[in-house]
C-alpha cells in the first residue's frame, strides 16, 4: 500500500515536470498577459464620478415655441343695418357661439351718396324700381319735409374718402345719377364684437372685414 503511493507520488510529479518544462505550449493560453500591456503602470480604477463627467452630455431638446396669446377682443364695423345683416351671414361659418356679439349705436355722418330729389314720391319710387333692377339693395327715400324731401339715400358716411369709394361701387355697377354730398345727421350703425380672437381667427376677420365696404377692423377698447 505504501509503494503505491509513493509510485503515484513521483508519476504526478513526473507529469507535472512534463506540463511545465517539456510540453508545447497552448496557443490558447497566455502565460504572459501582463507583459504584454501598453503601460500597464499607469492603469487606474475609474471612480463612478469621474465616469459621469467623461460621459458625453445628451444634446439639449429644444425649446417649445410659445403659445399664442389670444387677443381679448376684437370689433368689426360700423355697419349699416342692411350690411350688418351681410356681415352676420359672413360671419356665421365661424361658429363663434357665445364669443360673437353685436351692440348698436348712433355716428355722427358728415357726408352721404345719393340720388338727388325728385319732382313727387312717385318718381323717387322709379329711381328704387332701376336700382332693384341693377342689384343695388341698401336705400331709402327721403320723405320728411324740406329741401331733400324725395331723395333717394344710398348710403351715410363719416369721411368723404369712404363715400366716394361707396359711389365708385355703385357707378361699377351701372348707377349713373347717384351723387356725393355733404349732410350732418346722426345715423344707426352696428358693431360687431369677437372674443377670445387666436391668430388663426384674427385672420379669418381681417379677409371678412375687408370684403366688407367701408368696414375697419379694431381692438374692443379703441371705442
Amino acid at each position: 500500500m505504501r509503494l503505491l503511493f509513493l509510485l503515484l507520488l513521483v508519476a504526478n510529479l513526473g507529469f507535472f515536470a512534463w506540463m511545465r518544462f517539456l510540453a508545447a505550449p497552448d496557443p490558447a493560453v497566455d502565460r504572459q498577459p501582463l507583459s504584454q500591456q501598453l503601460d500597464p503602470g499607469k492603469l487606474r480604477i475609474v471612480p463612478e464620478t469621474e465616469l459621469a463627467k467623461a460621459q458625453p452630455a445628451a444634446p439639449a431638446k429644444p425649446a417649445a415655441a410659445p403659445t399664442p396669446v389670444p387677443i381679448a377682443c376684437l370689433e368689426s364695423g360700423s355697419f349699416s343695418p342692411g350690411d350688418a345683416t351681410r356681415a352676420a351671414q359672413r360671419l356665421e361659418p365661424l361658429a363663434l357661439g357665445a364669443r360673437l356679439a353685436q351692440y348698436r349705436g348712433e355716428e355722427t355722418a358728415g357726408w352721404w351718396v345719393y340720388i338727388p330729389p325728385q319732382a313727387n314720391r312717385a318718381g323717387a319710387l322709379r329711381k328704387t324700381a332701376e336700382l332693384k333692377k341693377l342689384g343695388v339693395d341698401d336705400y331709402f327715400v327721403v320723405q320728411d319735409a324740406g329741401r331733400e324731401r324725395w331723395a333717394v339715400s344710398l348710403g351715410v358716411f363719416r369721411a368723404e374718402e369712404a363715400a366716394k369709394a361707396h359711389l365708385d361701387a355703385l357707378r361699377a355697377k351701372g348707377v349713373r345719377s347717384a351723387v356725393i354730398g355733404q349732410r350732418e345727421t346722426q345715423v344707426p350703425k352696428v358693431w360687431f364684437q369677437v372674443r377670445g380672437v387666436d391668430p388663426a381667427l384674427h385672420a379669418q376677420l381681417q379677409e371678412i372685414t375687408r370684403d366688407l365696404e367701408g368696414a375697419t377692423l379694431r381692438d374692443c377698447a379703441a371705442r
